[in-house]
């Protein structure tokens, strides 16, 4: 694993997260009170998306950024995960099966915190 893993996971979760979030909750946009619920999606998107244009203009000055998004993300996704696994037995907003989504939630855990690893031990490099 290296800055160029770390970079094209960021561009594919930055574009992937907002999309399914927004599709997961399409229903329940319009509704204020739950707004936190799908807009952090949209805000670790556009994190990592900037971060990894950072990183390829210029990987020594960008890797604090991806570094530091990634850390974002992870962090958000410890507690979506660890939340909708302690909610099982509540229906998804989507209406797929909460142990599916629990699953896919912890996967993307699981990458994100590879990503981070890959971003922290990347050389200093130009």
């Amino acid at each position: 694993m290296n800055i160029e893993f770390s970079r094209r996971l960021a561009v594919l979760f930055g574009v992937l997260l907002p999309v399914v979030e927004t599709l997961r909750r399409y229903h329940q946009l319009s509704d204020w009170r739950v707004l936190p619920a799908w807009l952090d999606d949209w805000f670790i998107g556009a994190f990592l998306l900037y971060a990894a244009w950072r990183t390829k203009q210029d990987t020594r000055s960008g890797r604090p950024f991806l570094t530091a998004a990634w850390g974002f993300a992870c962090a958000m996704a410890y507690v979506s995960f660890f939340f909708q696994l302690t909610n099982l037995d509540q229906p998804d907003p989507s209406g797929v099966a909460p142990a599916f989504v629990v699953t896919i939630k912890g996967v993307g855990l699981a990458l994100f915190i590879a990503a981070l690893v890959a971003a922290l031990r990347a050389e200093h490099r130009t």
